[in-house]
Parts: structure tokens; C-alpha cells; sequence
């Protein structure tokens, strides 16, 4: 008898809270599926990377609900097992594509920024000859690699449009936001409304990039040993999961077959995930 009313009371009550939340359900939805596709879309149109829409659109699909449908049937006939893992491994598909672009993003800003010494270098010296600041960034484009190379013509490209000088450089630190970039574009829009010995200042930067350079690289080292026994750590518990799974399956099955089972693995799953978050926030320091 208590179970014909616990079960309408839940029905109901989730009922309820779904329709009190359509909207809200329904944007969070729309955002994390097409707005993670305009995101990395655009994103890698500000890296110069030339894409199909119709392809992002299709990987990014067969990461999500792809592999979703396929947990689906690979845990079946466990349909409430299948069914939360599908929709964890859909919701985490979502996210895949666009930390990808994002870790593309990072590691080419952090090149631009160990570009930067040697571009500002050979700036200062064309400075120093008496060129103006689009003659030098020209040398920088003849003369050095991509990603710099790539900016630095997008920006001339720009100024031979008609975009002011101070817009070029404001743009280039929305493409790239690192503090060293910033500290650059800065400098040249103060310098070009106040006047001063602009060669000089680029070999200030130049000085304080190749220092925290030279720290951050003191810092990796010290920390290596950290980010490995973290990264052993937070995979220990698979590894040990895939062993006793194939040495033997009877004694690990109650995990994925028994409702007790479904939350321990939940809580674990959590447990890692926080613990993973907490180890790298130890060992990743920023300068």
C-alpha cells in the first residue's frame, strides 16, 4: 500500500519541479550543445584554424550523444544503469570539445608569449633604426614563425583597413588574454598617447617575460613529481576496478547491478573528481 503512494508522490513531485524549471532546464540545455558549438566555432576562427560548421557540429555530436547511446547499450539490459551513465558521459561528452580548443587556445598563447622576447627584440632593434611600430611588427612577420607571424599580419592587415592602432592592439589581448600580452598592448597604447622612448620599453618586457619564463620553468620542475602522484592517484581506482573486473567479474558485478552499488559508484566517481580538482589546484602555481 505505501508503495502505490510513494511512487505517484514522486512521480509527481518530479513533475512539478521539471515544469517549474522548463526554461531554465531548457537554456542550460541550449547553451552546453550549441553554445559550446558556436564557442569553439569562434574560438578556433581566432586561432586561424579553418573549419567545416557542419563537421564540428557532426564530432561534436558523436562525442556526446554518440557515445552516450553506446554506453546505453553496451550496460543493457540495465536500463536506470544505462540510462545514468549515458546522460553522465553525454553531459561530460558536451564539455570535450570545447576543453580541447581551450587547451589548443592555452598552449598557443603560451608560444605567442615565448615569441614575444625575441619579437620584441628584433621590434626594439627596428625602433632603434628609427621605424615605426608597423615597420618593426612587418620585420617580425618576415622573419619569425607561427603564432606570432600570424597575429602580427592579422594586426598590419587591420591598420592597412583603417582600424586604429590602439583597436589593433586591444583586439590582439582579447585574442590572446595572457598577462604578458596585456602588459604589451598596454604599453604601446600609453606610449603612443603620452610619448617616451618606446625601444626602451619593449626591452623591459622583454626582461620581465624571459624572467618569469625562466620561473615558471623552475616552478614545473619542482611540482613534476607532484602532478605524476596526483595523476597516479586519481587513476589508481579505475586500474584496480578493470583488474578485478577481469580476474574476477562475480565479485565485482554487485557494483553495476545493485542499486547500493549504483550510489557507491557515484560517490566514488565524485570523490576522485574533487580530489583530482584539489591536487592540481596544490601543485599548479601561477606566476
Amino acid at each position: 500500500m505505501s508503495e502505490w503512494l510513494v511512487i505517484p508522490a514522486i512521480g509527481l513531485s518530479t513533475f512539478v519541479i521539471s515544469y517549474l524549471n522548463a526554461d531554465r532546464f531548457v537554456e542550460w540545455l541550449k547553451a552546453q550543445s550549441l553554445g559550446n558549438r558556436e564557442y569553439v566555432i569562434k574560438k578556433l576562427d581566432m586561432m586561424f584554424v579553418e573549419v567545416d560548421s557542419k563537421k564540428i557540429t557532426g564530432a561534436m555530436l558523436m562525442v556526446s550523444f554518440g557515445l552516450g547511446a553506446l554506453v546505453f547499450f553496451v550496460v543493457w539490459p540495465s536500463v536506470i544503469l544505462g540510462l545514468l551513465l549515458a546522460t553522465l558521459v553525454t553531459v561530460v561528452g558536451w564539455q570535450i570539445p570545447k576543453r580541447v580548443v581551450d587547451a589548443y587556445a592555452e598552449n598557443r598563447g603560451a608560444q605567442f608569449v615565448d615569441q614575444m622576447v625575441d619579437g620584441l627584440t628584433l621590434m626594439s632593434n627596428g625602433l632603434k633604426s628609427g621605424l615605426s611600430i608597423p615597420q618593426a611588427m612587418k620585420i617580425v612577420v618576415d622573419n619569425m614563425p607561427d603564432p606570432i607571424s600570424q597575429e602580427f599580419e592579422l594586426m598590419l592587415s587591420q591598420l592597412a583597413l583603417g582600424v586604429s592602432i590602439e583597436e589593433v592592439f586591444n583586439e590582439l589581448a582579447k585574442r590572446i588574454p595572457f598577462p604578458d600580452v596585456q602588459m604589451f598592448v598596454t604599453s604601446v597604447n600609453i606610449l603612443k598617447d603620452t610619448g617616451g622612448n618606446v625601444a626602451e620599453t619593449f626591452d623591459t618586457i622583454v626582461k620581465t617575460v624571459r624572467e618569469r619564463i625562466k620561473i615558471e620553468k623552475k616552478i614545473a620542475a619542482v611540482t613534476a613529481q607532484g602532478v605524476m602522484q596526483g595523476t597516479i592517484i586519481t587513476a589508481m581506482p579505475f586500474v584496480l576496478l578493470l583488474l578485478f573486473y577481469i580476474m574476477d567479474p562475480a565479485f565485482i558485478m554487485p557494483l553495476f547491478n545493485k542499486p547500493l552499488g549504483w550510489v557507491m559508484l557515484v560517490v566514488m566517481l565524485g570523490l576522485q573528481v574533487l580530489g583530482g580538482l584539489m591536487i592540481r589546484k596544490i601543485v599548479k602555481i601561477k606566476v
